[in-house]
């Protein structure tokens, strides 16, 4: 089920828009859902119906259209009264202005990177649209301010759609549509902006200054002003004949822009925040400032108000990490921050360096020179942060501890900023800020509730909530009652540290819970993972799902509980902490370790229920689990299941970190099927290594040989060393041998010959998956054979053996739909798709190529998705139409760096530059060559697509009439086909000829 908004209120069932009935119920309707997943009170929803016009009969007209509404959901319990009133749950992606939102978004920030990904994104946002927002009920205030504020993101997201579409170089064909936008909004100036570059660039200048006086005629006429700075500077560059054009941004270059969400109601620290500007505005040598105190103090609040505040001095992006240095859970390592960070740059799969130093390296390097801001919030120790510095000094890191860091002051001239609790004046302004006259009619309770707070942030503003919470209570009552409490946790404090006031409040906020949601509160402290949501909190806690809900939605309203995106909930470290104390002195440990042993089995459970939506054919192979006897999340597609996996697989490795073997091997022999395929291959690699020692520990060789194979698989995708993959998978091999397992020995023997195909070597790849297809039919499982058939028919196409690799690959075809493996009937599509090219049938590779990424895209398959983009690409191009080609070859580059696979990358960059040759753009063709050769020849793993990019480039060098660079990269190029006994030898053997034989 959906909601629609974007138009006339209506429900969606299977794409079909149900209008609800009755102004008055779509009035109710749209109340909910503004408020989505939040209580909307009685009076409220009477006020928006009624108005005016309520009387007494009110409340039992509103219950009888509330009935009618449930009936229409799919669901009546969606729609539940509480305490506070009405609350509609809405889960994400199901509203409409939810999905449009998160969509503008996601194209916004690719207008960049990806402008082709831009437009499609932009578009899909857009076509969501079906008329006015809220139809017909501007009349209820609340709705007609939704209304506006979404009609102004949609013209905000027009803009980024045509700043894209402009980006990808469609200058005339969006000239139209331009005259159109600023003839329906002659005031909006970003309009007027657009259609003057869309003039310029496409040849008519005189047309974009006309279009210039038009709107500066306009703006006097109507508003009496002048155009703003940015159209008379768009108006001075075109009268001076200087281009417009932007040069097309690499997928890499997007600036990161990771700071959490500036901090609401944020008071003083003046001193601070201007000794932090003094920093950098002095353009000191210092790049590093280490603020440090206690905790609560607003450390993080003072780091991300001021990041925020400085974000435009830093250009080149900012990057942010919680290293969760203090609380129950494991701090985050240097080498998985490093990980972070280097994704957010653009590198993925096998372009990460697996090592701590390698990556710090990797990191420095694309940092230099960079503006780039690094906040590292709650960091442990110095050795913690040192890795993650940025070299040189054009960057600034910003580090935050409650440790003085006194190694990076003395080892990395860190400027240290002591942050002491609030001044009582800014105390005060804070508790003004949620109080309100309140706190002006008691100011002596006031300033008791500051004292009892001893001046720290978070505990004010705990403080505050619950005094808010309780409207009747005089603060007086309030203070005198923290005061009590207080006292007796003051006694176990020796060192007059200020965090027993943080205790002391919590205690306060946390004796107020009812039972249900104090148990949640506590348990959560026991979580090893981040955020969470509500399924697995209700495992947790062995509550029905509808009484957990109620008890988080208690715990977020209380300022316990954070819920940083809808529908996952997580404590800030100190609630955290202070849930786990609770939780070791309040539940048994023998319930403790009950609810930890039902959140493996509930995470557990939900994996192998997502397995068997995405991989069904492949059920026996995995291990049988006992299913989740309470509430799952729904996972009734292909896309939900896959969703899930990707949104929880962090908290699976958490629970899976210090379980026992047992518990490691199963869940790993559950999930490792699909990491590669999200693009987790990191993932992989991890959960295998933990399964190899978890295997060893109890000397099952069956799983240690599995653990080898995946081990194997993630080094090859990875692009690591490729003696260090073969040597895993051949103990893989000999391993299930000794196990006597010889249906997983066909796979290793697979695996090998994937490994040896990755490094070019397919003379020594095909001899692997053809002893497999020797094997009798009853010992190889068929999705084994499946795979098998489509490895070796690639194999077979890159020696130029054709007619021998279709026969395959449609015997692939075929299995594939016998098993209702639509995952790899995409792979197999794919492979058909190229060998159709190659052999001269143009419509029958496209046919089949639409069909693979049809596919692909349906069950997150992101390598198949990137291999007929790029195929497609490429007819577009010999075919002449290179608008199309890039276009399809820019989004193959985006979506290969999803995948997390190097060769992947290589793949897509090689073929994008080709596409850049032939429309023409040299200079950034052999920008993507270099890129690629870079990615391809990091310890030698990938020679075939070093071979290509050197190929490539030539033909590129040669075209700009620079015979000798040409030359050189021919004969490297050469070199590494000869290597590899692959038939391109002669072709390039034969360019090199011709070449000589010019000069002679």
């Amino acid at each position: 089920m959906e909601f629609q908004v974007l138009g006339q209120v209506a429900i969606r069932r299977e794409a079909a828009a149900e209008p609800v009935p009755g102004r008055l119920r779509r009035v109710l309707l749209g109340m909910l859902l503004a408020a989505a997943n939040r209580p909307v009170s009685v009076g409220e929803l009477t006020e928006a119906l009624w108005g005016e016009r309520a009387d007494d009969r009110a409340g039992q007209r509103l219950h009888l259209h509330v009935h009618r509404l449930r009936a229409a959901l799919d669901d009546p319990e969606r729609l539940s009264l509480g305490p506070d009133g009405y609350r509609l749950r809405v889960a994400p992606g199901e509203l409409d202005a939810e999905r449009f939102e998160e969509l503008v978004g996601l194209g916004t920030s690719r207008l960049r990177d990806a402008p082709a990904e831009a437009v499609t994104t932009l578009r899909a946002a857009l076509d969501r649209w079906h008329g006015t927002p809220l139809a017909g009920l501007d009349h209820v205030p609340a709705l007609r301010d939704w209304g506006r504020r979404l009609a102004e993101r949609r013209l905000a997201g027009r803009e980024a759609l045509y700043q894209a579409e402009l980006a990808r170089g469609n200058h005339a064909a969006v000239v139209g549509e331009l005259t159109g936008l600023v003839a329906e909004h002659p005031l909006r100036e970003r309009f007027h902006g657009l259609l003057m570059t869309a003039l310029h660039r496409s040849g008519r200048q005189r047309e974009a200054l006309a279009a210039y006086r038009r709107a500066r005629q306009l703006m006097v006429d109507e508003l009496g002003l002048e155009p703003g700075s940015e159209l008379r500077e768009l108006e001075r560059r075109i009268r001076a004949g200087e281009s417009l054009d932007e040069p097309r941004a690499d997928a890499d270059q997007v600036p990161p822009a990771q700071l959490p969400a500036d901090i609401a109601g944020f008071v003083g620290r003046q001193a601070e925040l201007a000794e932090l500007d003094g920093l950098v505005a002095g353009h000191q040598p210092v790049v590093v400032s280490a603020v440090a105190g206690t905790a609560g103090v607003g450390k993080t609040a003072l780091a991300v108000r001021w990041a925020h505040r400085v974000r435009d001095r830093f250009p080149d992006g900012q990057l942010y990490v919680d290293l969760r240095g203090y609380g129950p859970e494991q701090p985050v390592t240097a080498q998985d921050a490093l990980g972070g960070f280097l994704r957010a740059l653009g590198l993925t799969g096998g372009a990460l360096p697996r090592g701590q130093d390698e990556r710090a390296a990797r990191f420095r390097s694309l940092v230099a020179g960079r503006r780039l801001l690094v906040v590292l919030d709650n960091a442990r120790s110095a050795d913690q942060v040192r890795p993650l510095l940025p070299g040189g000094t054009a960057g600034f890191a910003l580090v935050t501890s409650r440790d003085a860091l006194a190694g990076l002051v003395s080892g990395e001239g860190a400027r240290r900023l002591r942050l002491d609790r609030l001044s009582r004046a800014d105390a005060r302004a804070l508790l003004h800020e949620v109080l309100g006259a309140r706190a002006t009619a008691e100011p002596d309770a006031t300033d008791a509730l500051i004292e009892r707070c001893a001046r720290l942030p978070l505990a004010l503003r705990i403080t505050a909530e619950l005094a808010d919470v309780r409207p009747g209570a005089r603060l007086a009552d309030l203070a005198a009652e923290l005061a009590d409490q207080q006292g007796a946790l003051d006694l176990l404090d020796l060192d007059n540290d200020p965090y027993t006031a943080v205790r002391a409040v919590f205690s306060w906020s946390y004796r107020q819970l009812d039972p249900t949601a104090a148990r949640v509160f506590r348990l959560l402290g026991t979580h090893p993972g981040q955020e969470v949501e509500a399924h697995a909190v209700a495992a947790l806690v062995g509550e029905e799902l509808a009484v957990t809900r109620r008890a988080l939605t208690t715990l977020t309203r209380a300022h316990l509980l954070d819920e940083p995106t809808a529908g996952h909930y997580q404590p800030h470290d100190l609630l955290r902490a202070y849930a786990a104390e609770l939780a070791a002195t309040t539940d048994p440990a023998a319930d403790r370790a009950a609810a930890l042993a039902r959140l493996r089995a509930f995470y557990l459970a939900t994996a192998s229920a997502a397995m068997g939506v995405l991989v069904p054919y492949d059920q026996d192979r995995r291990p049988r689990v006992p299913a989740w006897p309470g509430e799952a999340p729904g996972l009734a597609s292909e896309e939900h299941a896959a969703r899930w996996l990707i949104a929880e697989l962090d908290n699976l490795l958490a629970v899976t970190r210090d379980s026992d073997a047992a518990f490691t091997i199963t869940l790993s022999d559950t999930v490792e099927r699909q990491l590669d395929r999200i693009g987790r291959c990191d993932a992989l690699l991890t959960l295998s290594e933990w399964k190899l020692r978890a295997a060893r520990a109890v000397g099952d060789l069956f799983a240690e040989a599995r653990a080898e194979s995946s081990i194997g698989q993630a080094v090859t995708l990875l692009g690591g060393d490729f003696q260090e993959s073969i040597g895993h998978l051949e103990r893989a091999r000999d391993g299930y041998l000794r196990a006597g397992q010889l249906d997983y020995h066909a796979s290793a023997l697979n695996n090998l010959g994937i490994a040896y195909g990755r490094a070019g070597q397919l003379a020594q790849a095909l001899p692997q998956f053809e002893a497999v297809l020797a094997l009798d039919e009853t010992v190889v499982p068929r999705s084994v054979r499946r795979s098998t058939l489509v490895n070796a028919c690639n194999c077979l196409t890159g020696l130029g053996r054709y007619r021998e690799a279709l026969g395959h690959a449609e015997q692939a075809l075929a299995l594939a739909r016998a098993l209702g493996d639509i995952t790899n009937e995409s792979n197999s599509l794919s492979a058909i798709a190229e060998l159709h090219l190659r052999t001269g049938d143009p419509e029958q590779a496209r046919v089949h190529a639409e069909q693979g990424l049809e596919l692909a895209r349906r069950t997150g398959y992101r390598a198949v998705a990137c291999d007929c983009l790029r195929l497609l690409g490429r007819l577009r191009r010999l075919a002449g139409d290179h608008a199309a080609a890039l276009e399809l070859h820019e989004e193959a580059l985006a979506v290969s760096q999803r995948a997390g696979a190097v060769h992947v990358v290589a793949e897509a960059r090689n073929e994008l530059a080709a596409s850049l040759a032939a429309a023409g753009q040299h200079e950034a063709a052999l920008r993507h060559y270099r890129e690629s050769l870079e990615l391809a020849t990091r310890t030698a793993r990938l020679r075939a697509h070093v071979a290509e990019s050197q190929a490539g480039a030539a033909a590129v060098h040669l075209a700009l009439g620079d015979r000798a660079a040409a030359r050189d990269h021919l004969r490297q190029a050469l070199a590494h086909y000869t290597a590899l006994d692959l038939p391109q030898a002669d072709e390039v053997r034969a360019r090199l000829a011709e070449l000589d034989d010019d000069e002679g």
